[in-house]
């Protein structure tokens, strides 16, 4: 799932449907059905570039990357206005802070493609060409799944899902490319039972990154550093089995993790000063959930209304 920028119109894969759906948020949380496409197969990841004009979607089964129109009234609509293959295992597409760039990530084994992949987009027409180099191999077959940008700084943090840890970039603004620049565990030092790394979340500040493991059943909480970005391990928070959906407060002040195989989301405080993880509440919310979305003015935060 993934909000247009007005927080206002929400996109929803139906992977077994192998649709995109448009909802519309009302004032109260309530949502009502505006239209909906049909895809390939099913779209494991969508988002919206930074004007809202056009949603991205990845395909893990078929290994490409795609892109929508989305007209004035909010709709995502087909067919595609770009298509391009990746290999398997696409888990993620996201255009940069500028807009001018837009990066994929395909996992590792079994059968996935291993790299990030590095695209120049245009944000006029929503064309997607391959950048150069068009594809950074994923160190050791470490799985690159998910990403998220630092808000200040030109670096590109990237989940890697067989690899147990997190990688840093360095981003090239004029070109658009990266540079591996250092990974860390999002492990405790000597464990040995299978795990892979899923989703990646960043505070507004700058200052907090989280990335779920699953198999661990932990969340990796990451110190950056205010002048640099770089990452340090703060702690490793006890989660949900199977964390694989996690998400922010749009004020940077919780962290949401569900738990897929508990049927659970669990809510935590970041704590101001230190950045820690303090356990607040488990709620039940049905058979494996996938993922979370929180509205701006989300009462879990203190305002009115909430949306999740």
């Amino acid at each position: 799932m993934a909000f247009a920028p007005s927080r206002r119109v929400m996109y929803v894969s139906r992977r077994r449907d192998a649709r995109i759906s448009t909802l519309m948020i009302a004032g109260d949380g309530s949502l009502s059905h505006a239209g909906e496409f049909d895809t390939p197969s099913g779209a494991c990841y969508v988002a919206t570039d930074r004007t809202g004009r056009f949603l991205l979607s990845a395909y893990y089964a078929d290994g490409a990357v795609a892109v929508h129109g989305i007209g004035d009234d909010g709709v995502a609509a087909g067919p595609a206005l770009c298509r391009l293959d990746t290999g398997t295992g696409a888990h993620s597409l996201e255009t940069d802070r500028t807009n001018r760039y837009a990066f994929a990530c395909t996992i590792a084994k079994p059968v996935g493609s291993n790299a990030v992949h590095q695209f120049r987009f245009d944000e006029r027409t929503g064309a997607l060409r391959p950048n150069a180099p068009p594809r950074l191999p994923g160190k050791d077959g470490c799985g690159p799944r998910h990403l998220c940008f630092h808000p200040r700084f030109p670096v590109v943090y990237v989940s890697n899902e067989q690899g147990g840890s997190v990688t840093a970039y360095r981003l090239d603004t004029s070109g658009g490319t990266l540079t591996r620049w250092h990974t860390v565990s999002t492990l405790p030092p000597g464990h040995e039972g299978e795990n892979t790394c899923a989703q990646i979340r960043i505070t507004p500040d700058g200052a907090s990154l989280f990335a779920p493991n699953r198999g661990h059943d932990s969340i990796a909480n990451f110190a950056l550093d205010p002048w640099t970005g770089a990452l340090s391990l703060r702690e490793i928070a006890p989660a949900e089995p199977v964390p694989r959906a996690c998400q922010l407060d749009p004020a940077g002040r919780l962290l949401l993790s569900a738990g897929l195989e508990s049927g659970r989301i669990a809510v935590y405080r970041i704590e101001p000063e230190a950045g820690r993880l303090t356990p607040l509440a488990v709620t039940e919310v049905g058979e494996s959930p996938m993922w979370i979305l929180i509205d701006r003015s989300s009462s879990l935060t203190g305002d009115k209304g909430v949306d999740a």
